[in-house]
């Protein structure tokens, strides 16, 4: 089959996520002006580079309340947040944190985790993750939208510190069946790690 995204598909449900798949999920944890600290997960979420580390995410839609989502507006007011990594064994404390809720639901507290003091932001990270990113803003890129009523924003940010559980490194790596990442695919499905192969790039 063949389509446009601007105009209908003809399946149940929008295949485009299903399709780019599977992607890292960016647990994000941030700070309003006042102190307020807010958790959320964004499935649009990867690496850009290493030298320095640069992470995207989008931001995209509004809040219930009206005006931006939280973490949008967090991060253009304190310019720092936190990459929480989510593992399996975490789905369901994630899943809670998704929850569109007033701005004042602590999702930390929501969701049953604890709050771990950063080294070089001032974003708590989540205690339980096996890796966190400490990251400060570095561009915010307005995207196009087909829905006047949607805004699509896409934040970069730069890794200025990394934290690594001792628990998922083995002889001087990262273990991904210790680690088991956990990854959106389209619709409501997910998957993680579990078959790990290695290949070497041809010599040319």
């Amino acid at each position: 089959m063949f389509y446009k995204p601007s105009e209908p598909h003809g399946l149940k449900h929008g295949p485009f996520k299903a399709i780019v798949a599977p992607r890292p999920i960016g647990w994000i944890s941030s700070l309003a002006a006042d102190g307020t600290i807010n958790l959320a997960p964004f499935s649009f979420f990867n690496a850009m580079a290493e030298n320095p580390p640069i992470v995207a995410m989008a931001i995209n839609g509004s809040h219930s309340e009206g005006g931006a989502k939280d973490t949008l507006e967090n991060i253009h007011a304190t310019k720092e947040f936190v990459c929480n990594m989510v593992s399996y064994d975490l789905r369901e404390e994630m899943n809670r944190s998704s929850g569109m809720y007033p701005r004042s639901v602590d999702e930390f507290d929501h969701s049953g985790l604890t709050k771990e003091p950063s080294t070089l932001v001032k974003p708590p990270r989540v205690k339980e993750s096996p890796a966190h990113l400490e990251c400060i803003h570095y561009k915010t890129i307005v995207l196009p939208s087909n829905n006047a009523n949607v805004v699509n924003t896409m934040v970069l940010g730069e890794v200025i510190g990394i934290n690594i559980s001792d628990d998922i490194i083995v002889d001087g790596m990262i273990n991904m069946q210790k680690y088991r990442p956990l990854a959106r695919l389209g619709y409501m499905d997910y998957c993680h790690v579990q078959d790990v192969f290695a290949m070497q790039r041809p010599k040319v």
